[in-house]
């Protein structure tokens, strides 16, 4: 039942012979699960003939837990918080849940959480780009439900074009969220960055997943990243531990154990003020390898920061 509902979560209809198959089970008994789902409160739409198949609508309370209204507004918020980035580490957990809560929510709760968005003005720590929680969730139920997704992406350089894609799975690096796709004009594994990325839109055409290069997403998008140029190659040594480092950087950089009482730094960025924001908030003595613009930002940072407080 558990495999069933979790199939029927990813995609908007299933025929019954499908999910039999993928079940590995009779009609009879798929049948039988169904109508397990919906005495658990799940809202399951069934139609008959040879084309028959499933489809999980959303209801008029959210399955199985009964969670009052509020409670359910309170914690598709919480999620969305998450999912901009607020829990470092918990960003594409929060987003693949999301679009779990917000698939079954009403559409009086809809409107709800939208309201509260539209009213409220998200924080991004450490200046990344702020993004629209409803595109996130719309890609992430793409990957989800293996739909392919049409939406119109503006490249660095470059005019806006519209791209069309069998998306495969959301990833977040750095301060940003990066699409992986299979980019059906070009034939090939592109990733798309997010707050680049606008108005995605769900084809309803399906497609069988491909196996990404090394069967690993986050390490595919690392090593493509890693081939292209970033402005500055960062590089400090810190007389602090290397696991105080890594616990506040976390994967926006590596950290290289030097002694039990120092550690290098290295990060590649297009922008400097991240690199002086942790050794400002660190406190720990440090030294500044390369490049010299990190030298002159930290000096011009530190006389601001004198004269504010002379």
């Amino acid at each position: 039942m558990l495999r069933l509902l979790s199939l029927l979560q990813t995609h908007r209809y299933w025929p019954g012979s499908e999910l039999s198959e993928r079940l590995e089970v009779s009609p009879r008994t798929l049948r039988r699960d169904v109508d397990r789902l919906r005495e658990l409160g799940y809202p399951v739409d069934a139609s008959r003939g040879v084309a028959g198949g499933y489809q999980l609508q959303a209801g008029a309370a959210v399955p199985p837990l009964l969670l009052d209204d509020d409670e359910a507004v309170a914690i598709a918020i919480g999620l969305r918080t998450a999912a901009a980035g607020a829990v470092s580490g918990f960003e594409e957990t929060s987003v693949r849940a999301l679009a779990k809560v917000i698939q079954l929510l009403p559409p009086r709760l809809r409107r709800r959480i939208d309201a509260l968005r539209e009213v409220t003005s998200p924080g991004v720590f450490g200046g990344g780009p702020t993004l629209d929680a409803t595109v996130l969730t719309t890609l992430a139920m793409a990957c989800r439900g293996e739909e392919r997704l049409r939406f119109g992406y503006t490249p660095r350089e470059g005019e806006t074009a519209t791209r069309y894609v069998e998306p495969h799975r959301l990833v977040p690096l750095g301060r940003r969220w990066y699409l992986i796709a299979w980019d059906l004009d070009r034939g090939d594994w592109r990733s798309f960055r997010v707050d680049r990325l606008g108005s995605p839109v769900l084809t309803g055409a399906r497609f069988r997943p491909r196996e990404i290069p090394g069967g690993d997403p986050a390490a595919w998008l690392r090593s493509r990243m890693s081939q292209i140029p970033a402005r500055y190659d960062v590089s400090v040594v810190f007389q602090t531990p290397a696991a105080t480092v890594r616990g506040f950087i976390g994967h926006y950089g590596t950290v290289e154990e030097l002694t039990d009482s120092s550690c290098r730094m290295r990060m590649n960025t297009d922008d400097l003020g991240w690199p002086v924001m942790v050794a400002g908030v660190l406190g720990a003595a440090f030294t500044v390898e390369s490049p010299d613009e990190l030298r002159d930002r930290v000096r011009a940072t530190g006389e601001t920061l004198l004269r504010g407080a002379a």
